[in-house]
């Protein structure tokens, strides 16, 4: 599939990251660990610990915008992770012996067999292998079924893997709009409120959803208004935004995402075309355990009557 617009670039985040720090000017305090919080005495009270050390913050608002794992939302709300689906996601870096996928795309796979969410895609000079899959699962046995699947049906050639990295995940949030956008003074925000686009990509919704953190910040002390009133009011243009491009209504009958699938659909065969639908119908199948059908279609439709998505949904 092309996007709407062209190209999208493709980042290194662990540089990105560093630039956009240093160009915002903030003070950062590294390799210091957030412990917990308390939210009183008309401020939050920020524990944490750098190295042998603890420290103290005072501070007016706190944003939390640390990631799906949230420390943050696991001390505001300590039974909520227990009660939403976790998964795992992982990539290794391969050499290449021999790769014919065209190194312009990022290729993905509606395979139930492989996973949740399996990707590939070449990065300077290197193939990366994704693969998504349950909490519990193994990493490397999940990985080595996905090598041998591009070997074998794409003869894909590649060396043993020089580095790898992953993280937990809590896919599922943005599909059903059960966000989480903290109480209080303390702010949720990011990946952490459960923002993930429909490519599987959460740094552009960090980026917004962040932003519009900050600027209800601004604004409740402007207006002396409290800061998560308005910060629930403001949100609510991300959440149409995020959630939109997850409306089984909006795929079929609009534009909801950057990728045009539309027309990729339109350039198949008409065999093509139902072979592609039958094979993410039974992608989908590995989803009903948790039940988000009938929450994804009403959702779907509160949206079609009301223009958006009920807030009285998010935590």
């Amino acid at each position: 599939m092309d996007f709407h617009g062209g190209p999208t670039p493709h980042l290194h985040r662990r540089f990105s990251d560093n630039w956009a720090i240093h160009r915002s000017g903030v003070e950062v305090h590294d390799e210091t660990t957030f412990l917990g919080l308390e939210d009183c005495n008309g401020g939050v009270s920020v524990r944490a610990r750098h190295g042998d050390w603890n420290r103290d913050y005072q501070a007016r608002v706190v944003i939390g915008a640390d990631g799906p794992d949230s420390r943050v939302v696991r001390t505001v709300y300590p039974g909520y992770p227990a009660r939403i689906p976790w998964f795992l996601v992982g990539q290794k870096f391969h050499p290449i012996e021999k790769c014919d996928l065209d190194p312009d795309y990022f290729h993905f796979w509606f395979h139930p067999g492989l996973g949740h969410y399996t990707w590939s895609h070449e990065r300077d000079g290197r193939q990366i292998v994704g693969v998504g899959f349950d909490l519990g699962g193994n990493f490397h046995d999940a990985h080595r079924k996905m090598v041998g699947y591009l070997r074998d049906k794409h003869d894909v050639r590649l060396k043993p893997a020089e580095e790898h990295e992953g993280c937990a995940e809590n896919f599922g949030l943005s599909l059903i709009n059960r966000y989480v956008f903290g109480k209080g003074r303390v702010l949720i925000t990011g990946q952490a409120a459960g923002f993930l686009n429909m490519m599987a990509e959460g740094m552009s919704c960090a980026l917004h959803s962040g932003a519009i953190s900050g600027e209800a910040v601004v604004e409740a002390f402007r207006g002396h208004r409290p800061v998560q009133e308005v910060y629930r009011g403001m949100i609510a243009s991300e959440v149409l935004r995020c959630s939109d491009q997850w409306n089984p209504l909006l795929i079929a009958f609009g534009n909801p995402h950057e990728a045009d699938f539309k027309s990729a659909l339109a350039a198949l065969s008409r065999r093509q075309q139902l072979t592609v639908l039958k094979e993410m119908l039974s992608f989908l199948r590995i989803y009903a355990r948790f039940r988000w059908g009938r929450q994804i279609l009403g959702q779907a439709v509160a949206r079609l009557f009301r223009g958006h998505y009920p807030a009285s949904r998010w935590v």
